[in-house]
């Protein structure tokens, strides 16, 4: 249970300029996209195979990274979607003895680069102060012209369009088809666990890929649509808005998720923007504006929702405020049974908080 400590430099630049030395984790060799950081104390195995991550380098912020190694169970999809990561201190000594193997062996087995022994606080704070930006983390370019020509072909996750590259390919089903409820679900990277907690409440799933229209997902006579999350800009997904659209003036129940909540907006005309740094981690409150109650939060986003074009609109109330920065976290429809929330219900590992929108969306579909 035990890996040797590398020796081997690597390095990070990122797009200002700013450059951090570290110890190679995991894969060797070059990767780049937008840097982020998240917030959650455990998980890393469940967030480094979230499909919503894809094109991103990850910081995890705790002082720990891989402490209980991995699990085949752990995960989100089929394989890790980071782009890279960056550690404080990682543990080359495991605990949990119903591990499969080690973090650095799993990263490698995914081809991921990662970094270690870099000042994750100071990084942090970095960002946070000068916002999102590109990077490029290597284990072979050590000077900083090479950095910086390959930091240029990394492209901004601003207007990039990732979805339709993850999603499924074919459409595929979960769950019994005998089942009283069917959900027709739209892939823009959904996550493992949502799945979960749609199939366990007693529903048959159908998933289809991004670019699905209207009249093949009403061939499979759902009760309810779906919208999940995703990565990439919501702005350049005019498909997706279209689609969104459609099952709107079906008139069935819609529940979007992450990035189905920002389509759920768009749909509403009410347009996305691209955020200072984001909100990623499990640690997150948030206010329901119709209970009164708090949540704690799993989140895990780049893009929001104008807070200002939402008080202009006669159709669409805002249900859900994020406590730390009052930004919008979820919203509903007044005259359709449609409503989304910008964070994660399912929050695998935790916290659970947030379970109740599941309900909500299935006592929507039994009781039309």
């Amino acid at each position: 249970m035990t890996a040797t400590h590398s020796t081997t430099p690597a390095w990070l630049l990122l797009q200002d300029g700013t450059i951090f030395k570290g110890l190679s984790f995991g894969a060797k060799g070059t990767a780049g996209g937008e840097i982020c950081f998240n917030t959650g104390m455990t998980g890393y195995q469940e967030v480094f195979t979230d499909p919503s991550y894809t094109g991103q380098v990850l910081i995890m912020n705790n002082a720990y990274t891989g402490n209980y190694g991995v699990k085949d169970t752990d995960v989100e999809s089929g394989s890790v979607k980071i782009s890279g990561l960056i550690c404080k201190n990682v543990a080359h000594r495991y605990s949990r003895m119903t591990a499969n193997g080690s973090l650095e062996d799993y990263l490698i087995a995914n081809n991921i680069v990662a970094l270690y022994d870099v000042d994750t606080r100071a990084l942090v704070q970095h960002i946070r102060n000068k916002g999102a930006m590109n990077c490029i983390i290597s284990t072979e370019l050590t000077d900083e012209a090479s950095l910086k020509a390959e930091l240029a072909n990394v492209p901004d996750m601003d207007g990039l369009e990732l979805s339709s590259q993850i999603s499924t390919k074919e459409p595929y089903t979960i769950g019994s088809p005998d089942a009283p409820i069917r959900i027709a679900v739209m892939d823009f990277g959904v996550k493992i666990k949502i799945l979960d907690c749609l199939a366990t409440r007693g529903a048959y799933l159908k998933v289809f890929p991004a670019k699905t229209g209207i009249e093949e997902l009403k061939q499979f006579d759902p009760h309810g649509y779906f919208i999940s999350n995703g990565p990439g800009d919501p702005g350049s997904m005019d498909y997706a808005v279209k689609t969104v659209k459609d099952i709107l003036a079906t008139e069935k129940p819609f529940f979007g998720i992450c990035l189905g909540h920002q389509l759920l907006a768009r749909a509403n005309d009410i347009p996305t923007f691209k955020m200072h740094h984001g909100h990623r981690g499990l640690n997150h409150p948030v206010k329901n504006l119709i209970t009164g109650k708090s949540e704690i939060t799993t989140q895990n986003h780049g893009f929001g929702v104008d807070p200002e074009a939402i008080k202009k609109s006669d159709l669409v109330e805002v249900t859900h405020l994020n406590l730390n920065d009052g930004s919008i976290e979820g919203i509903r429809m007044k005259n359709k049974k449609a409503f989304s929330v910008q964070y994660h219900p399912e929050a695998t590992p935790g916290p659970h908080d947030s379970r109740y929108l599941f309900d909500q969306f299935i006592d929507m579909i039994k009781n039309p």
